[in-house]
């Protein structure tokens, strides 16, 4: 579990007067390894991403950060992407390749935050600032940017528990967390529990191997089988796709009305089966702010600038402690602010979700 510190302070304050100083600076206290430090704003960022079941990174984190470190080098800044499909070895080998090209800053959301601590510290050895993001990866660490995680559990835990309302009590929950390997899923699940404990009978939990929606939905075959599809009357699910394999398998074994199902990350099939009244509710995190957080800390570094005007939180890991940390909340999203939330912020337009299947329930939502 990260250990919170400090004051919060909005994360864009130092958004202007950043772009100003990366691209007019001709000095920098200390030049990163590769070709950035010269502070003519050509830096070159290794990205690496964990994985592509969940389409938030394609579609998402990928173009945005890539975006603002162009914004933020007048477009001399590169970002060199490579993603990992859920193999943690392969995501080590990437990051060895990175390494021996000698970019200025890597910028690494681990499959394993355990597996690539070798990677960050050989990193270190070549003179390469590193970036944690989405998880907080073990190694040294430079900076660390992602969501508040525990918050993210409680946002989930205080939804389920709206939406139990009296059968809180009557029957079981089965509570589906995520991948161990990854630390996010323990926050995930720490902030959950500390508003579910007492107050609901957990059933059944499992630990969901790399978050695949097809191992959720094993699982929640199981605890229907262990439990009894009358007797579960709400499901914790810590992410949107595995959400989707729990309620094909709640389907599946005929269970009718389906109980409220949590989710997260504001995925398109999310919000879609959130309109039909499938899902009960998912957590919007605006990946902008994050993946622009992202980007000016890993600018900020490979020009050997200081990072503390745009740091709101300091966090520690089982290998080092004191991290400073860009940490942005979320926010709860169920039929009756989809419009309000992901649909404002044009994270998705109305056409998108509402398919021609879906076109009476949005009506009912307001969407239409």
């Amino acid at each position: 579990m990260n250990a919170y510190l400090g004051r919060r302070a909005p994360v864009a304050l130092a958004v202007a007067a950043l772009a100003v100083t990366l691209t007019a600076c001709g000095t920098t206290e200390a030049g990163g390894a590769g070709s950035g430090g010269n502070g003519d704003g050509a830096v070159r960022i290794g990205l690496l991403l964990p994985e592509n079941e969940t389409a938030r990174y394609e579609k998402f984190d990928k173009p945005l950060m890539e975006k603002k470190v162009a914004l933020l080098t007048l477009g001399k800044g590169k970002v060199l992407y490579a993603n990992a499909g859920g193999d943690a070895a392969r995501q080590s080998s990437q990051a060895d390749a990175m390494i021996k090209d000698k970019v200025d800053v890597l910028v690494i959301d681990a499959v394993d935050s355990k597996a690539i601590a070798g990677a960050v510290t050989k990193a270190k050895e070549a003179g390469i600032a590193v970036v944690a993001y989405d998880r907080l990866a073990e190694g040294p660490i430079d900076a660390y940017t992602s969501f508040d995680n525990e918050d993210v559990g409680r946002v989930q835990g205080k939804a389920l528990l709206e939406a139990l309302g009296d059968k809180a009590r009557n029957g079981k929950i089965v509570m589906m967390n995520g991948a161990v390997t990854d630390p996010n899923a323990a926050s995930f699940k720490t902030g959950a529990r500390s508003v579910l404990d007492g107050k609901v009978n957990v059933g059944k939990e499992y630990d969901t191997v790399e978050w695949k929606p097809e191992n959720a939905g094993t699982n929640m075959a199981a605890a229907l089988s262990a439990l009894g599809k009358d007797k579960v009357v709400g499901v914790y699910s810590a992410n949107d796709g595995m959400a989707g394999g729990i309620i094909s398998a709640l389907k599946a074994a005929g269970v009718s009305p389906l109980p409220p199902v949590t989710g997260q990350d504001a995925e398109l099939a999310g919000v879609r089966r959130i309109v039909s009244g499938e899902q009960y509710m998912t957590v919007y995190k605006p990946y902008a702010r994050e993946a622009e957080a992202a980007a000016e800390l890993a600018v900020l570094l490979a020009q050997g600038e200081k990072i503390d005007g745009i740091i709101n939180q300091v966090v520690s890991s089982p290998t080092t402690k004191r991290i400073p940390a860009v940490l942005i909340p979320g926010m709860s999203v169920t039929r009756d602010n989809i419009r309000s939330t992901v649909v404002l912020d044009g994270v998705y337009t109305i056409d998108e979700i509402c398919t021609e299947a879906l076109k009476a329930a949005c009506q009912e939502t307001g969407l239409k």
